[in-house]
């Protein structure tokens, strides 16, 4: 690594309405190092990475880049300062092809003529060479988040940045694909690339960052040297305190049988799955990317057409051809990808939170006002949401608080089953323990809760059992006794 400071952001000062954003931050990149950037949802750093990306402009402060300093008030500005920038949330066109995508902006040919033959070329190339299995020919929107997510990153690498910054680039990708990608940074960094690296995944620190930089509340905590700071320390910088119990689970006895799956199909990624999950149980469902976990909920919850099979609520057997039977049979169900799949962006949190739960407030001549805020209120506390206001437009809320308000509509709805769908992705430490805790709350009051999740911690910390599921089929189910990383992988790789 070395010592050549390749960007420089001091005092950086960024506010929106009713909140400081950032509040003279300070932050620095050497050339050839990885340097992680950790806090809570709401710390700031995503509004950190926009200043220097362009997409916001900061109030006051000062932006260097190998010494010089710089203005950079677009994106353009920052690309020309050779900064290159994945976000969290993906931003490919989805009816274009793979090339396409990577191309966009800087598309081969001359004039209005654009070569997609010698294009497709070129991004296959790199594709092969980055080690990724993805035909570039293909439309973005026929594949999975996962290899999204893939070409995202071949995107911003392709550009040949010396400054690149990488916003959960795990969350949605293979243990392999994660492998693949650190090869591809310890590659950059060899050739003098500053890789700022965004995650909430302690252990990722060990394996590929150098330098940790921590925020709270829109301001600079300090930076350490990753081999010579403990996991804990960290995280009491990141939250303000020593957090203990982090996952928070009080086993019990289950009730009595709520859900039943027999046989379920969906003539694609669903071949006959079958289980069960009984009153106040936490049910896990692990599985490698593409086992078909989501697809079999979105089954269940009326989201897929020409489904087969038999499901039973309490012991009755039902037809859920929409959301709506869904709804009202008990069923809730918070999506893997909140932008795409749930959230209003452009509404307020109010908005976001109530739109289930319409009949609680709208009668035939009058809304009722009061009620619709209590309601948001409650969930608002119960979450511990921070947001301004109930009327904050939810797009400017953190990634993490607007899953909070995810949760927060559904449960809402109260009830029976509640089936979340990588419920703490991109979800800082502080708020995983406390949507833990939540999780332990509900399976108390006699909710139950189906949890997909890839962090095979959390799905070993916070299970009654576990469904293991690949190639559309559940290949078998665990027990509390028995389950273990290595019991669940022996399933999932069949």
């Amino acid at each position: 690594m070395s010592d050549n400071i390749i960007l420089r952001m001091k005092n950086i000062n960024k506010r929106f309405p009713g909140v400081y954003a950032l509040k003279n931050v300070n932050f620095e990149l050497k050339s050839g190092e990885v340097h992680a950037l950790l806090g809570e949802n709401g710390a700031g750093k995503s509004t950190l990475i926009k200043v220097l990306g362009g997409i916001y402009h900061a109030e006051e402060g000062d932006i260097e880049i190998e010494g010089k300093n710089v203005s950079i008030a677009s994106v353009q500005d920052a690309e020309q300062n050779g900064i290159a920038i994945i976000h969290q949330e993906l931003v490919l066109v989805p009816h274009m092809s793979v090339a396409e995508n990577i191309y966009l902006g800087r598309e081969v040919g001359s004039g209005i003529f654009v070569n997609r033959s010698e294009m497709t070329k070129n991004a296959q190339k790199i594709l092969d060479d980055l080690g990724m299995d993805i035909d570039a020919r293909s439309l973005i929107k026929d594949l999975p988040i996962a290899k999204q997510q893939m070409v995202e990153i071949t995107k911003a690498v392709s550009v040949n940045s010396k400054i690149l910054v990488m916003d959960e680039p795990t969350s949605s990708i293979s243990d392999k694909e994660v492998e693949n990608l650190f090869k591809i940074m310890r590659d950059l960094t060899k050739k003098g690339v500053g890789i700022v690296y965004i995650s909430h995944k302690m252990s990722e620190l060990d394996e590929i960052c150098d330098r940790v930089t921590v925020m709270r509340d829109g301001e600079y905590v300090g930076t350490k040297n990753v081999k010579e700071t403990a996991k804990d320390e960290l995280i009491a910088m990141m939250v303000g305190r020593t957090l203990t119990n982090y996952y928070v689970r009080d086993y019990g006895t289950p009730g009595e049988e709520i859900l039943k799956v027999v046989g379920l199909s969906d003539g694609d990624k669903v071949n006959g799955v079958d289980f069960n999950i009984r009153k106040g149980e936490i049910v896990g469902f692990a599985g490698l990317v593409g086992a078909g976990r989501s697809e079999t909920m979105q089954a269940i919850f009326g989201l897929t057409q020409n489904v087969t099979g038999e499901i039973y609520i309490q012991g009755n057997k039902v037809e859920i051809n929409n959301p709506e039977d869904a709804i009202k049979y008990g069923l809730a169900l918070v999506p893997e990808s909140r932008k795409e799949q749930g959230l209003y962006l452009v509404q307020s949190v109010k908005y976001n939170t109530t739109i289930e739960v319409l009949k609680e407030f709208i009668g035939k001549f009058r809304v009722n006002d009061k009620r619709e805020t209590e309601i948001t209120q409650k969930y608002i506390d119960l979450m511990s949401t921070k947001t301004p206001s109930q009327a904050q437009e939810i797009g400017n809320l953190s990634g993490g608080n607007q899953q909070k308000v995810m949760i927060g509509r559904w449960l809402a709805t109260k009830p029976k089953v509640l089936i979340l769908d990588e419920p703490t992705r991109g979800i800082d430490v502080g708020a995983k323990s406390e949507i833990y805790a939540i999780m332990n709350n509900l399976v108390k009051t006699g909710v139950s809760i189906i949890m997909i999740s890839s962090e095979l911690p959390e799905i070993i910390n916070m299970s009654d059992r576990v469904y293991v599921m690949a190639g559309g089929v559940v290949r078998g189910c665990i027990s509390r006794e028995e389950i273990s990383q290595e019991s669940i992988m022996h399933l999932a790789a069949i």
